[in-house]
């Protein structure tokens, strides 16, 4: 069984920057994903907050700091860690996936969040046919068609934008009577004239075999409202992904988000978290200087 001083797990901004960090200290590091690396970050279609870039695509930067990451550690993308044993020995862990199993003295869980769904009547039904949770893997499909973007924050905004000059026809809803986004993000909607519904949530989607309305039902009146559109992109959060953390008795909050100290470290020793599995902003940069710490306090706990 292969043998590893610190194991990543989650191959997204955070993960990556843990194993670049865990390699440049001289530490033999492994990072391990269930999809390809970037998780949710492939899907973002542009960011203009990112130091350095005044604009790039998550795909691109992912792209980038993968080939910087596999100079410092080993990366395995599409295999799934389904099991994490405690072990008195040094290698206190053992990772079992559905390919191998390893031993690791320490562990960095940067296992990300899933997009949350509305629950809606009809939602699962027209999954994959017109109903979307990824603007930048399905947009190009509704140019010149009639969609809804259902969201108030930074990533359903970004979104709206990004569909927007795909040149789908744009309808921005969201339940409350103001967004939640950045306001360069809300500035940049209006300037773009994007229709914004609030105070509205998404009751039933309608169609026979692709989508082709849905009902709305105004939050302050209860009156319920059929807009026609060909597509429904959905961006209202994420679950963190915790399953493998509940193994391993590490504690989190009301949220159900991995709860961590200054150093990333949870309850558990030698356990580490990072990025948005955690209590705290979700922003790639943060993700980003999460991994670096739980990278240097794994390395320094270890010695």
């Amino acid at each position: 069984m292969e043998q590893f001083d610190i194991i990543i797990i989650g191959a997204g901004p955070g993960g990556l920057t843990a194993g670049i960090y865990a390699g440049r200290q001289g530490t033999k590091n492994l990072i391990i994903d269930k999809d390809l690396a970037g998780g949710l970050g492939r899907e973002v279609p542009e960011m203009e907050n990112y130091p350095g870039f005044d604009n790039i695509s998550g795909l691109e930067l992912i792209e980038k700091m993968k080939a910087q990451a596999v100079k410092n550690c080993q990366l395995n993308e599409m295999e799934e860690v389904q099991e994490i044993i405690k072990t008195d020995d040094e290698y206190r862990f053992t990772v079992k996936t559905n390919k191998d199993s390893y031993q690791s003295k320490s562990i960095i869980l940067a296992t990300g969040s899933s997009h949350r769904h509305l629950d809606a009547k009809g939602e699962e039904e027209h999954k994959g046919k017109g109903v979307s949770y990824c603007a930048t893997c399905d947009g190009f499909f509704f140019a010149g068609r009639d969609i809804i973007m259902v969201g108030g924050g930074n990533s359903a905004l970004q979104e709206a934008l990004y569909l927007n000059n795909l040149g789908a026809n744009v309808t921005l809803i969201h339940r409350r009577d103001e967004f939640r986004a950045q306001k360069h993000l809300q500035d940049q909607i209006k300037e773009a004239g994007i229709n914004t519904i609030l105070n509205a949530t998404v009751e039933e989607i309608k169609g026979e075999m692709l989508v082709e309305s849905v009902i709305l039902k105004d939050t302050k009146t209860d009156e319920l409202t059929e807009l026609p559109v060909n597509g429904v992109f959905i961006s209202v959060g994420y679950i963190p992904h915790t399953e493998l953390a509940q193994q391993l008795g590490v504690n989190l909050d009301e949220s159900g988000h991995i709860i961590t100290d200054t150093n990333q470290k949870t309850n558990v020793d030698y356990v580490y978290a990072i990025g948005d599995v955690c209590v705290g902003l979700k922003q790639w940069v943060v993700a980003c200087g999460e991994g670096a710490v739980a990278a240097t306090s794994a390395f320094t706990d270890i010695q």
